[in-house]
Formats: structure tokens, sequence, C-alpha cells
């Protein structure tokens, strides 16, 4: 932790500033307290987070919604929908989107998709599926797509015919097969290969997609 210290003449100071303290994976005081840390006015302060923000080196501030705001779809949607249809749409967004955050991603998001990548013994499988995919779609830093892709896997929780049965598989071997795509996903966004990163993600989705049709054809879902 930095202790008080000397002003600072720049922004570009009080940015690289942040980022030392930040170094040890240190959690970032009040904005009040850290400008009293590095000895800077506060309105300098904040335009070097938000500089940081919009690189992605730190988490852009979520404003919060008022309740009216849900759902953001109709319940006829959700009827009239099935893990197909779900699925393929999937397939047309995620694998442009790895290939953007491959792009894009910062070096804190690249270690949320590589964290997110590999499912924790103790975990919901599901949890850390939602996590690792919301994760790549994030780094993407298209707010739009983002949005978009949220609304869609919650059509897909909320849908008659609930993808969750198999998305989120809980045998061993199949998370252990998944953890595996996810990982090729990661390594890919991580070396920066928008090639490698959109293909990986098109192959793990079409994986999903073959699990969805053998239970729809053994009848596992209900019509």
């Amino acid at each position: 932790m930095l202790a008080t210290r000397t002003a600072l003449g720049s922004v570009e100071e009080i940015v690289d500033a942040v980022r030392e303290y930040r170094k040890d994976g240190e959690k970032l005081p009040s904005e009040r307290d850290l400008a009293e840390i590095l000895n800077v006015k506060r309105h300098q302060l904040r335009k070097a987070l938000d500089i940081l923000r919009r690189s992605g080196d730190l988490q852009q501030t979520r404003v919060r919604r008022a309740p009216t705001a849900s759902p953001r779809y109709s319940e006829e949607l959700v009827r009239l929908t099935n893990p197909l249809e779900v699925l393929e749409m999937r397939l047309v967004m995620e694998p442009g989107l790895a290939r953007l955050a491959s792009l894009r991603a910062s070096p804190l998001e690249i270690a949320r998709i590589t964290e997110t990548a590999t499912t924790p013994a103790d975990a919901s499988s599901g949890e850390v599926d939602l996590s690792f995919h919301l994760a790549v779609a994030g780094a993407a830093r298209n707010h739009l797509a983002v949005e978009f892709y949220r609304m869609l896997r919650q059509v897909g929780v909320d849908a008659r015919v609930s993808i969750v049965q198999v998305s989120a598989p809980t045998c061993p071997k199949r998370i252990a097969k998944r953890d595996t795509e996810h990982r090729l996903i990661a390594e890919a966004i991580a070396r920066r290969d928008p090639e490698a990163a959109e293909a990986a993600m098109r192959a793990h989705l079409l994986a999903v997609q073959e699990r969805i049709n053998e239970r729809w054809n053994a009848g596992a879902f209900a019509a």
C-alpha cells in the first residue's frame, strides 16, 4: 500500500500511481481517501479513474436501474422460442464477441476470462459457465451487444424448454470437456488471436448444440 506522497503533476502520473497501487491486488479505497493517499485533487483523480475505466484497467461504474426497467423481453417471446433457437442466436453472436475480446480485452478482463474458464470443484457449474461467457462478452467492449447477449441468456434460462439442462452439465466428464473448450477460447483471447478465438468459440457452441440435438431427438424436452 502506498503512503501519502508528494503531489503528482499530471493526470498521466496519477494513472501510473493508481496502477502501481493495484499491482499487489489492493482494492481501491474511496475516492476521497485515494486522493489523500496520492496527494492529488479530487477532480484530477476522477479524470485518471475515467481513463483507467475506459482502458479496461478498472471496472466500469455500474448505474443502478429502477425495477421498472425489467424485464427486458416479453413473455410472448419466451413462449415462442426453444433451446435450438437460443443456441442458433448464440452461434451468430458469440464467435464475433470472442473475436472482439481478443482485440480489445484489458489485462484485467483477460485474467477474469482465464479464471472462469475452469470450474472449481465446489462451484456451481452453470454459474461458472455463465460467468465465463459474460466475461468474454464484456471484454468485447460493445455495450449494445452485451445487453443483447444478456437478454438472450436470460431468455434461454426462462424459456419453457430450458437450455440450462444442457448448457450447464453436472457430469464431471462433461464439465472437464467444457472447461477444455473454454480454456482454448481464453488462451486465444490472451494471445490476441482473433481467428483462433472466433473458431474456438464456434467449436464450443457447436458441441453444445450437438448435445441439445441429442436430447431433443431423445425426447428429453417438452414440446
